[in-house]
């Protein structure tokens, strides 16, 4: 009798260690699934900043559309535009859509001058316009040059204070965005034509305006 009772006894112990070996697997089978899915949660979420990541390379490479031989034609206001443009992250597609010169038979700027005369507004008016009909975000960048009549120094004062008057005008009077227009004095460094003659000092008191996207 005694012999009977222990074997139950045992018995019973090996059924409960059994069963406790079951519930401990489950728990640790359990555990094991529970980290399975989140690290497939983090692989996922990795897998997405990846393509993220890739996805703004991308946008980045588009700044590199203008080929190499459109480059080569474009002058060099332009390129300056277009790699200040692209420092700034400011473009879309990366590439120089047009560039209008403002000189002495559209925009005439005096001597020391900076004020927009009547034929001068016509024709900003005439810019904006074809701003406009653009059907891609646009960037605006309003260069000012003057003669080298006068020091350095102020020639380069005289040079942002034109572009800022043309931005002034745009923005006013023409209703182009002004957070999309900027402005940079070039001064006397760019000068179109010679300063010897008073023909080619009146070509250098200029506005060239580039328009990106």
């Amino acid at each position: 009798m005694t012999k009977k009772i222990g074997f139950r006894i045992l018995a019973a112990t090996a059924l409960a260690a059994t069963l406790g070996a079951c519930a401990t697997t489950k728990t640790v089978d359990q555990k094991i699934a529970e980290a399975q899915a989140q690290t497939s949660k983090k692989i996922e979420s990795v897998e997405g900043q990846v393509e993220d990541l890739q996805t703004k390379q991308k946008a980045t490479d588009v700044h590199l559309t203008q080929t190499d031989a459109q480059l080569a034609e474009l002058s060099q206001e332009a390129k300056d535009a277009l790699k200040r443009a692209q420092d700034a992250g400011v473009l879309a597609k990366g590439k120089v859509v047009f560039q209008e010169t403002f000189k002495e038979d559209r925009v005439k700027f005096k001597t020391n001058k900076y004020d927009l005369d009547k034929n001068a507004q016509t024709a900003l008016d005439d810019f904006a316009g074809k701003v406009k009909a653009l059907n891609e975000q646009y960037y605006v960048e309003i260069q000012g040059h003057t003669d080298d009549t006068g020091a350095r120094k102020l020639n380069d004062e005289l040079g942002e204070r034109r572009a800022d008057e043309v931005r002034r005008y745009l923005s006013r009077t023409a209703q182009l965005p002004l957070n999309r227009m900027s402005t940079i004095s070039y001064g006397d460094t760019l000068p179109a034509a010679s300063n010897k003659t008073k023909k080619g000092r009146a070509e250098n008191r200029r506005v060239v305006i580039v328009v990106l996207e």
